[in-house]
C-alpha cells in the first residue's frame, strides 16, 4: 500500500451496451458527466462499454467501424480532461491482421490521457476459435496514492490473479463482466476478503437482473450496489481509516515490503 493520504470516491457505471459506438460514447459521456456531479474521482465502466462486444454486438470483426470506435474514445477522453475525472473503459483494442483484437480497459487519466490499458488474459473459446487475442500481464496504475489493478469478465474465475494484485500491493481491483451468473458477485467477495481488497463491478444493463454491479469493501461485503436493470452510476469511498476495516489493516499484506515478478507489469 502507498500510505493514502486522503479518502477517494470511486464510481461503478452499470451502462447499456449498443452496437452503436456512437450511442455508446454518448451515454457513457452521460454517465461521467453524474458520476462527476456525485463527486467520483474515478469511474470504472463494463467491459465492452464503449466498443460492444464480441458475440453480442459484434459478429464479425470486419464489420467495426475502428475510425469511429477511435473518435469516440478521444472524444471520452476529452470529457474526462474536462471533468478531471479518471475513467476505466471497456473497449475493444485493434491489433494488425490476421490477429484478433485485444478484450480491453482503457485507463484514462483525468488529464485526458489514456496511461495504460489492460488487456484480458484467460480469453474464453467458443469451441471453433479465439474471438481475441490474449494479453500477457496484470497492469496498475495510481490514483492520488492508492493502486489499482484491472480483470476482464471470466478471469473472476481464477483466484490467482487476484492473489498476484495482492502481492503487488494492490487496493482496489476494477473487474468488467458482460455476464449474468450471480456467481460472480459471490466469486468477487471472497476475492475482496481473502487479499484485502476493494473491488468495483461493473457489469452492463443487459445482464445486471442477474448480475447488478456494485462496489465490494476488503471485508467481503458490498458497499455499493446498483438496481437491476437500470442505467445507473454508485459511488462509495476507498478508506483505510474506517474504524469498520480495523481487521483488514492487520492483514499481513500491510506487514510485508511488495513482491515483483517478471510477469506483472506496473504503470506508474
Amino acid at each position: 500500500m502507498i500510505n493514502p493520504v486522503s479518502p477517494l470516491s470511486i464510481a461503478v457505471a452499470q451502462s447499456h451496451v449498443f452496437a452503436d459506438v456512437h450511442a455508446n460514447g454518448r451515454h457513457v459521456r452521460a454517465l461521467m458527466q453524474r458520476a462527476h456531479n456525485k463527486g467520483a474521482r474515478l469511474i470504472h465502466f463494463t467491459e465492452g462499454a464503449l466498443s460492444g462486444r464480441a458475440r453480442n454486438q459484434i459478429n464479425n470483426w470486419q464489420r467495426v467501424d475502428w475510425a469511429a470506435l477511435d473518435a469516440e474514445l478521444a472524444e471520452t477522453a476529452s470529457f474526462a480532461r474536462k471533468l478531471k475525472l479518471w475513467t476505466v473503459i471497456g473497449c475493444n483494442h485493434r491489433l494488425p491482421a490476421p490477429q484478433e483484437p485485444h478484450n480491453s480497459l482503457y485507463v484514462i487519466s483525468d488529464h485526458g490521457v489514456i496511461v495504460t490499458r489492460y488487456d484480458k488474459r484467460l480469453c474464453s473459446n467458443d469451441g471453433t476459435s479465439l474471438w481475441y487475442t490474449p494479453g500477457w500481464a496484470s497492469t496498475t496504475f495510481i490514483v492520488d496514492g492508492y493502486r489499482f489493478g484491472c480483470a476482464l469478465s471470466t478471469e473472476v474465475h481464477y483466484p490467482e490473479l487476484f492473489a498476484a494484485y495482492e502481492r503487488l500491493s494492490t487496493d482496489v481491483v476494477l473487474l468488467s463482466a458482460y455476464h449474468d451468473e450471480a456467481i460472480f458477485a459471490i466469486e468477487s467477495q471472497a476475492h475482496a476478503a481473502i487479499n484485502a481488497l476493494w473491488i468495483g463491478m461493473s457489469t452492463p444493463v443487459e445482464t445486471s437482473k442477474g448480475l447488478p454491479g456494485g462496489i465490494i469493501g476488503p471485508d467481503g461485503n458490498f458497499l455499493a450496489r446498483a438496481r437491476r436493470g437500470q442505467a445507473s452510476v454508485v459511488i462509495a469511498t476507498i478508506d483505510h481509516t474506517r474504524p469498520e476495516y480495523t481487521k483488514v489493516r492487520n492483514h499481513p499484506r500491510f506487514k510485508r515490503a511488495p513482491e515483483k515478478f517478471n510477469r506483472d507489469r506496473i504503470e506508474a
